[in-house]
């Protein structure tokens, strides 16, 4: 089953979007796998947020897996959707948006769940905080698209929850 799961998800998170995006350089609707212009992201968003909503759907039609999981993968689907109109107006940050989801879903467990979960949580805050950090350092973004990132990450984990826990 943890194979499964795990199958299921690298498949639907990483390869179908990680494909698109290559099949989108090749074809010349982007200039760069790196998708550093907001022009560049619109697709891939719109792409991922159907992978995501299917990833979504699928753990939760089939009733065999936990919980957390249909509710972390909506997260997912709505920081997606979030960083969709977010990328309107500025250049989100997608790192901040993952590594804020993560610390969302600790969170989401942390109150849920009977399992200390101090040492995971703290792991996720610091690798949030290098993450976000570089992100500056490197001046890819800048600290409104950094910390809006980080937000959206959270918020759609705590939002992803509430519909389904």
């Amino acid at each position: 089953m943890r194979i499964r799961t795990v199958l299921i998800t690298a498949q639907n998170a990483v390869f179908y979007p990680l494909f698109c995006v290559l099949l989108l350089k090749g074809v010349g609707f982007i200039n760069s796998i790196f998708l550093k212009t907001q022009k560049d992201r619109i697709i891939p968003y719109m792409a991922c947020g159907i992978f995501f909503f299917w990833t979504f759907t699928v753990f939760k039609e089939q009733g065999l897996f936990p919980s957390i999981l249909p509710a972390f993968m909506l997260g997912v689907f709505l920081a997606s959707s979030g960083a969709l109109l977010a990328n309107i107006y500025f250049k989100i940050s997608m790192h901040a948006i993952g590594v804020g989801g993560l610390v969302g879903l600790f969170i989401v467990i942390t109150g849920t769940n009977s399992m200390l979960m101090t040492w995971p949580l703290s792991a996720a805050l610091l690798i949030a905080g290098l993450v976000c950090s570089a992100r500056l350092l490197i001046s890819d973004h800048s600290p409104r698209d950094v910390y809006s990132g980080l937000a959206i990450g959270i918020v759609a984990q705590f939002i992803g929850a509430y519909i389904m826990l």
